[in-house]
């Protein structure tokens, strides 16, 4: 039996998949979130199919799941009001409240959120085929960056509670908001990575409308009342619909102030050019990624071949953190391959909801045909499948693929694959992957696989300079979510932690006055009695 029928045969019939994980009804969504209230929109809307096809009588057929609303031009300008409105100039209640205050609002949001973790982990597993382990992770890490962000908020605002002196001025410095924000997600983390730059945006005092992302939006309606009831009007509002509907009438507008954004450069650019004002647009972009890894000589291969198993297909190799290219010295190269290719054929292929599950199934339907097709290019231009079964697919299932030797003619080598192909490039000498990154529009991460201190110290010096993170003897990843991520060239604009991100959507602010007997008195009667919520001197335990 070949392995496309082996394939086929890993997808379930409806009796065939577990009683908890089942979806009993269609989603049929109406609702969404403007100005504090849950509206129902009773136009047209789009039908989601899960990338988990069922055995039926016709075939493999995609499990249909639900619907969102597409909601119109109007509608979005609503929202935009009501942003724009509860922002109004940075007068309006949410963006004057005190620190203290967003806070209380902001930790009452993640108590009730935790009572939706089943809802919503079994529609991450459903939407986009992650498995039930990533998509508890998932729930629990966005649980745990609320709380690491409300813990560096305070740290930032206890720092900020004291006066300056300074030749003869007195200053308090604060960071006040930005404005009103375009916040939009991408579907691999549509959850996690949304709410990375939607919490720190809402709890600075922006005023927020997000869209969810194409695969991933049904996991947001239970989150829907949580935020209508847990934040003030019109500072959350929450809308769907296909993107360029509602990007062009939010941002042609001129009053978006910020565009968080997870997705594509060229949509990215795409987007920014449509603001009139774009010196007043403050963007906060994470954007592609062809992550390297570069196996040297002397390096420990059993933990090289497990670092790039993981690092090349965690979620199906669907993270623009994953490693993208392997460049492995050439003296080591076959071994290299033989290991990973059989480190390969013992991974677990299957649904979402099976045990230990490595690879499921691709939420895009296009994407199958896509990653073929990259590979047929590659063997095309000399490059071959070096495991067993590589490529092959059936439905939204694909098996992953090492491709080998991989030269610039091809596709592979200047594209993300943003899938389970692992393209494999030998060298002789290091200067040929640094000349890769260096030539590369991208500048994310890289992954460096040496016991040699001395190679490592070679090679480190020049890769900072080209990236934001090296990586010894680990893959590439984001997390803990308290160091910075970002990227150079066209992978990134502004830095993400739980602390950078509170920075990058605020700015430094000051109240200043010259120390005189006036202005001291003026200040102290302001702070004693607590007339200004921005000027105070209170302590957050």
């Amino acid at each position: 039996m070949s392995k496309t029928n082996d394939l086929s045969n890993l997808f379930p019939t409806e009796n065939e998949i577990p009683a908890e994980f089942r979806i009993d009804q269609p989603i049929c969504q109406k609702e969404f979130l403007i100005n504090g209230e849950l509206r129902v929109w009773d136009g047209p809307t789009q039908d989601v199919f899960s990338p988990v096809h069922l055995k039926t009588a016709d075939g493999l057929t995609p499990q249909y799941i639900g619907s969102y609303p597409l909601l119109s031009d109007e509608v979005i300008l609503q929202a935009l009001a009501s942003a724009v409105k509860a922002y109004d100039n940075g007068k309006g209640y949410w963006p004057t409240l005190p620190v203290a205050e967003r806070i209380r609002h902001m930790q009452q949001f993640a108590y009730r959120m935790k009572t939706k973790k089943a809802e919503i982990v079994k529609l991450l597993m459903w939407e986009i085929g992650k498995s039930y382990q990533d998509s508890v992770k998932e729930f629990d890490r966005t649980v745990d960056y609320i709380r690491d962000t409300i813990d560096a908020l305070k740290d930032l605002d206890r720092s900020s509670s004291r006066f300056v002196i300074e030749q003869g001025i007195l200053g308090q410095i604060r960071r006040s908001p930005l404005g009103v924000t375009l916040s939009m997600g991408p579907f691999n983390y549509p959850l996690n990575e949304t709410f990375a730059t939607l919490i720190p945006a809402l709890i600075m005092g922006n005023t927020v409308i997000c869209k969810p992302p194409k695969f991933g939006c049904l996991l947001y309606r239970p989150l829907l009342e949580i935020f209508r009831d847990c934040f003030p009007p019109g500072v959350v509002n929450i809308v769907y619909g296909r993107g360029a509907n509602i990007i062009a009438p939010l941002m042609t507008s001129g009053k978006i102030d910020v565009l968080a954004f997870i997705g594509t450069s060229k949509i990215a650019d795409t987007i920014k050019a449509q603001h009139p004002k774009p010196h007043r647009l403050r963007s906060v972009l994470g954007l592609d990624a062809k992550n390297p890894a570069i196996i040297l000589p002397d390096a420990d291969l059993d933990l090289a071949v497990q670092e790039c198993l993981t690092g090349t297909l965690s979620f199906n190799g669907q993270r623009c953190t994953a490693l993208k290219m392997l460049f492995v010295h050439q003296s080591i190269v076959d071994t290299f391959l033989n290991k990973f290719a059989a480190a390969i054929s013992k991974l677990k292929v299957g649904m979402p909801w099976e045990p230990d599950v490595q690879i499921t199934p691709l939420p895009d339907s296009g994407k199958t045909d896509y990653l073929s097709g990259l590979i047929d290019d590659a063997v095309k231009h000399g490059a071959r499948v070096v495991n067993e079964s590589g490529g092959e697919s059936a439905a939204s299932l694909f098996y992953p693929a090492i491709l080998y030797p991989v030269t610039s003619q091809m596709r592979i080598y200047h594209e993300e694959q943003f899938g389970p192909i692992i393209p494999v490039i030998p060298f002789s000498v290091v200067e040929t992957p640094i000349r890769y990154i260096e030539e590369s529009n991208y500048g994310q991460q890289v992954s460096i696989f040496s016991n040699n201190p001395e190679e490592v110290a070679t090679l480190i010096d020049p890769l900072v300079n080209q990236v934001c993170r090296v990586n010894i003897n680990s893959q590439c990843q984001r997390g803990p979510d308290i160091f910075p991520f970002t990227g150079r060239k066209d992978s990134a604009e502004g830095t993400l932690s739980v602390s950078d991100a509170l920075r990058v959507f605020s700015i430094r602010t000051m109240v200043a006055a010259k120390q005189n007997e006036c202005n001291q008195e003026i200040l102290t009667e302001i702070i004693k009695e607590r007339k200004s919520n921005f000027l105070s001197t209170d302590f957050i335990f």
